[in-house]
């Protein structure tokens, strides 16, 4: 078995249908990520009819352990920088009220008490937005709950919320720049 690069980008896929497709392409841009693919996206891939297909600089993590496992890398810095993209409402409220029982908020919980910066793509943003859905352009109306924990959010340690596709785009272009210059 090939050494695994480190540190490594930690991308985690939720449940959500927003901007998921677009996301999805993004990570075929990094070179060492580990993708960390809840249940929900899962579900996901399947109704975008999306293939884990990626190089072998990859490594695809699915949601199969009640503990989590595959986050233990944190604790051995093999990971630079989390991408939560796109992140549900769900998993959004967990990881402003610090429940990690699942994959993807147990990876964001990870990455916080281990110092590693997130960057979170809220899928709830304003009160009206269109969104892709597997048979087209759907409009949703996010509650007021989504819209405040989006917020919340803004303000962990670390953590930077990005509320649209350029603004993710620009988040990664910027970590990798902030990489470099360390590197």
């Amino acid at each position: 078995m090939a050494r695994l690069h480190t540190p490594r980008w930690a991308w985690v896929l939720t449940g959500s249908g927003h901007f998921f497709v677009e996301s999805f392409s993004l990570i075929h841009e990094l070179e060492y990520c580990d993708i960390f693919v809840s249940k929900a996206a899962a579900e996901v891939l399947r109704m975008y009819r999306l293939k884990l297909d990626f190089p072998d600089t990859m490594r695809v993590l699915h949601d199969k352990t009640a503990s989590a496992v595959p986050v233990g890398g944190f604790y051995r810095g093999v990971y630079h920088t989390v991408v939560v993209a796109p992140a549900t409402s769900n998993t959004v409220a967990k990881c402003v009220l610090g429940i990690s029982d699942t994959l993807a908020t147990n990876v964001f919980a990870q990455a916080g008490k281990c110092r590693v910066p997130s960057i979170v793509f809220a899928c709830d943003t304003a009160p009206e937005l269109e969104t892709m859905a597997p048979d087209g352009m759907v409009k949703v109306y996010p509650r007021r709950i989504d819209l405040e924990n989006t917020e919340r959010l803004k303000d962990f340690e670390r953590t930077t919320v990005v509320e649209s596709l350029a603004d993710l785009e620009n988040a990664i272009r910027g970590r990798r720049a902030e990489l470099e210059s360390h590197g």
